[in-house]
C-alpha cells in the first residue's frame, strides 16, 4: 500500500497543501504546533473515517472556513484507488472511494490498512480499560468485516439496554425487552470474545519479539486478556446482574468491561515503568499490530510516526528505523523537530526519504 499524493484543504491549520511523497520515508519536521501532526491525522482519517484523536468531525475544520476537504490517491496490489473525504458544515459526511460515495463508513474500514504511533498512545497505558478494548478491536476490524459488524451490533444493543435501565428508573421495567437487549449482548459479546482471546494468543508473542528487539531483551513482557464475565455463562450473568444494573441504569457486565492487562515481569508497566520502558511497551504493541495487519491483509499498511524518538536513547532509535526500514515494513510518514536530527538517523541507516519542512500550516 502506498499513499503517492495527499490534497488537504481547510483541515485543521492547513490552508491548502498538495503533497506528493516517495514509497520509502516522508519525513516532517518543525517547530512544535505547527501542523506536522495534522498532516498525519489527515492521512489517518482517509483509513480509518476519523481523526485519530477523536475530535468530532467540525472540530477538523479551519477556523472560520465552512468545510474541509482531504483525498488521497493510492496504490494497492498494482490498483490505483482516490479517497475522498468531505465535511461541510450542517451536512453529513462525504467519503467516496474511486467517486463513489459509501453508505456505511463501516464498508471502507481495512481498505487502506494503517498503524499511527503518538504521544496519545500513553493512554492505552495510564487510561482506563476503554482504551484497551478500542486498540484490540481497531487491529481486528480492519482485516475481520464479521468481528467489525459484531461490534457495531452489540454497542447498538447495549446503547438500547442501557437507555431502557434509565428509562425504567423507579418506574416499570419490562421483562421481556431486557430480555431481548440480554440475548443479542449474549450473541455477539460472546463471539467477540472468543475472537480477543484467539487474536491475543498469536499477537502476544509477535509483540513479545518486538519488545525484545528495542530494548535489546532488557525486560519480559506479557499481555493477558481479562475477561469481565467467565466463558459460557454471558447470558446468566446479564440475567444476575439486573437488579444491580436496575439500580445503576447502566449494563455492569460484559465485554464492554473487559480489560488488557500490559506488564513488564510481574507488575503492571503503568506501576512500575520509566518513561523510556513505556514509550518501547507502545512503540512494541504498534509494530506488532503492524505485523500482523501485514500478516492478515497481505498489503503492507502505512506507518505512521508522530514524534516518537524523544525519550528514547541511541540504541532504541536506531532498532526502531532498523525495524521500519526492512523488508516487513512499507511506506513511512515520520514528525520530528530537528531537521537534524532525523537527516543523521536516516542517512545512517541509509534508507531511501523525502523532507517536508512545516511552518505555521503551510508545508514546503
Amino acid at each position: 500500500m502506498t499513499l503517492k499524493e495527499l490534497n488537504i484543504i481547510n483541515f485543521k491549520n492547513i490552508a491548502e497543501a498538495t503533497l506528493t511523497f516517495t514509497s520509502g520515508f516522508n519525513c516532517f519536521v518543525g517547530n512544535n504546533g505547527v501542523g506536522k501532526t495534522n498532516v498525519l491525522d489527515a492521512i489517518y482519517h482517509l483509513s480509518m473515517c476519523k481523526s485519530y484523536f477523536n475530535l468530532p468531525d467540525l472540530q477538523n475544520i479551519r477556523h472560520e472556513e465552512p468545510f474541509f476537504v482531504v483525498q488521497g490517491k493510492y496504490e494497492r496490489g498494482g490498483e490505483e484507488l482516490t479517497v475522498y473525504c468531505g465535511v461541510k458544515r450542517g451536512q453529513k459526511k462525504v467519503f467516496k472511494k474511486n467517486q463513489k460515495a459509501y453508505d456505511k463508513l463501516s464498508e471502507h474500514i481495512g481498505l487502506i490498512p494503517l498503524v499511527m504511533i503518538s504521544p496519545e498512545d500513553f493512554i492505552l497505558i495510564d487510561g482506563g480499560s476503554e482504551e484497551r478494548r478500542k486498540l484490540v478491536d481497531g487491529i481486528i476490524s480492519q482485516c475481520d468485516r464479521v468481528y467489525l459488524h459484531r461490534l457495531i451490533r452489540y454497542n447498538k444493543a447495549l446503547t438500547q439496554r442501557n437507555m431502557l435501565l434509565k428509562s425504567a428508573a423507579g418506574k416499570f421495567l419490562d421483562p421481556e425487552m431486557l430480555e431481548v437487549w440480554n440475548e443479542q449482548l449474549a450473541e455477539h459479546g460472546e463471539a467477540i470474545r472468543q475472537k480477543r482471546i484467539a487474536f491475543l494468543k498469536e499477537f502476544r508473542s509477535v509483540f513479545q519479539t518486538y519488545y525484545e528487539r528495542l530494548s535489546l531483551g532488557r525486560e519480559e513482557v506479557c499481555l493477558e486478556y481479562k475477561p469481565s464475565v467467565k466463558e459460557g455463562n454471558f447470558l446468566t450473568a446479564l440475567k444476575q446482574a439486573a437488579d444491580r444494573d436496575r439500580l445503576l441504569t447502566y449494563t455492569t457486565v460484559g465485554i464492554h468491561r473487559d480489560d488488557l492487562v500490559l506488564n513488564i515481569g510481574d507488575y503492571a508497566v503503568r506501576k512500575i515503568g520509566s518513561q523510556g520502558q513505556k514509550k518501547t511497551f507502545l512503540i512494541a504493541l504498534k509494530l506488532a499490530q503492524y505485523h500482523w495487519l501485514h500478516q492478515m491483509s497481505e498489503v503492507k499498511p502505512l506507518l505512521l510516526l508522530d514524534d516518537i524518538f524523544d525519550k528514547l536513547d541511541a540504541d532504541r532509535v536506531e532498532q526502531i528505523v532498523k525495524i521500519v526500514g526492512g523488508e516487513m515494513f512499507g511506506q513511512v510518514f515520520i514528525t520530528d523537530t530537528n531537521r537534524g536530527h532525523i537527516d543523521d538517523i536516516l542517512r545512517a541507516q541509509a534508507v531511501d526519504y523525502k523532507l517536508f519542512t512545516v511552518t505555521g500550516g503551510e508545508i514546503s
